[in-house]
């Protein structure tokens, strides 16, 4: 089985099988509160999907806010760790383009070209746009991801149809590594996709007293 975990969003954890088929699936929409389910969402699904062993975790990597995205990621790793599996990481919007696109989850588009956007909060959202899916089944991205002003989306996309998703489908994340990694691809390294970095930053040294 593969499992895959994202927290891009909401959080998400799905198994599949060899094959594709979604063995478990569960999900928290709350876009805040990773810590507080993911672990209980990791173990419904295990449960769920019976007592084949796990091969490869999937690991979304965003775009995401920062803490939120690093709970996901840290999940995965911390499992793959724990059993000896190799961590296959991919771009959370891989996962939404392939649920929109897949006939085998019951959905589908008409345009061939189309951007996946997600809120980035802070009246922002992120731009990933694609064109069908690649010899290996996989979403074809056409330009990396962006961060635009929600005001100025439209005319970034420029009349390209647009899917606006709130929630990240964990098992369409699933299928994506298991064409990237039957097919030796790496569609993602080990730096996760931030919107932006965290508003903290490190004391400086104190200031001397006289």
């Amino acid at each position: 089985m593969i499992l895959a975990v994202d927290t891009s969003l909401g959080s998400a954890v799905a198994l599949i099988d060899a094959d594709g088929r979604v063995r478990a699936d569960a999900s928290s929409p709350d876009p805040l509160g990773h810590a507080e389910v993911i672990g209980m969402l990791l173990q419904q699904a295990l449960a769920e999907a019976g007592e084949d062993a796990v091969t490869h975790v999937i690991a979304g990597m965003g775009p995401g806010p920062f803490t939120g995205l690093r709970i996901g990621i840290a999940t995965a790793r911390a499992f793959a760790l724990g059993r000896g599996i190799p961590v296959v990481p991919v771009p959370s919007h891989f996962g939404a383009a392939l649920a929109v696109i897949d006939p085998s989850t019951g959905s589908g588009i008409d345009a061939t070209r189309f951007a996946i956007v997600t809120d980035a909060r802070r009246r922002e959202v992120a731009i990933s746009l694609f064109d069908g899916v690649d010899a290996d089944g996989i979403p074809n991205l056409l330009e990396p991801t962006v961060l635009v002003p929600r005001a100025d989306a439209d005319e970034r996309l420029r009349g390209i149809h647009a899917i606006e998703v709130s929630t990240l489908d964990a098992a369409a994340l699933a299928r994506v590594g298991l064409r990237a990694a039957n097919a030796g691809r790496d569609l993602a390294g080990a730096e996760p996709l931030y919107l932006r970095q965290p508003d903290v930053s490190v004391p400086g040294a104190p200031k001397r007293v006289s």
